[in-house]
């Protein structure tokens, strides 16, 4: 049996991959998380076989998770599974070492198709995912959203303030200081060329780095 992690902050959905994974014969889930704290404690606990992450959670975003998880496990195979189509967020997915991209509109059984590939250690891209990787590299790897001249922290950050978080409260997720989380969204109001916290959330919103 192939023992799955499964971390979403939507109840519904996790109920959902739990019955469509528990229903495959040859797949069961360990555990499950609703942020990206749990996650990484429940990883522990439990050291599933595989991890399926969604990018977008409460407290630590879903790239996140997945660089620590791998810092402690660097073997363990991790599956992000997210709304997010955009090439900007596959290539950071596979640079922090996910071994598996799939969409939430993915067909079911495509999901059991990627945790049985991770799993036995290859890598899984959905057609949406790889499309927009292949066109990323028809561009010649040329950024191709506002998205991409922002580095990780900084789209950590700006995520935590479209939140709504204090940056005492971002800087405890992060393990930074609060005048770097500061730094940080002063650089983001410079290369969006917008002027406060109100005009930062606004874009992420727009950019599907939060949900409404």
């Amino acid at each position: 049996m192939i023992r799955v992690l499964l971390a979403d902050d939507h109840s519904v959905v996790r109920d959902g991959l739990r019955r469509l994974v528990e229903g495959a014969g040859d797949m069961s889930v360990v555990a499950e998380a609703a942020d990206g704290q749990s996650a990484i404690r429940k990883a522990r606990e439990t050291s599933p076989d595989v991890a399926v992450i969604d990018i977008s959670m409460p407290d630590l975003d879903g790239l996140e998770v997945v660089r620590r998880l791998l810092s402690e496990r660097p073997k363990l195979p991790v599956l992000v599974l997210t709304m997010h189509e955009e090439e900007q967020y596959v290539v950071r997915a596979i640079g922090v070492g996910a071994k598996g991209y799939i969409t939430k509109r993915s067909a079911a059984e495509q999901l059991l198709q990627a945790i049985r590939k991770v799993h036995a250690g290859g890598r899984y891209l959905s057609e949406s995912a790889s499309e927009a990787l292949a066109e990323r590299m028809a561009k010649g790897g040329e950024a191709g959203s506002l998205l991409d001249i922002l580095s990780d922290r900084e789209i950590q950050v700006l995520r935590g303030l479209a939140l709504g978080k204090s940056n005492r409260e971002i800087a405890e997720a992060y393990n930074i200081s609060i005048k770097t989380v500061d730094t940080y969204r002063l650089r983001l109001l410079n290369k969006l060329n917008l002027r406060n916290n109100v005009e930062l959330t606004r874009f992420a919103i727009r950019k599907g780095i939060v949900e409404l």
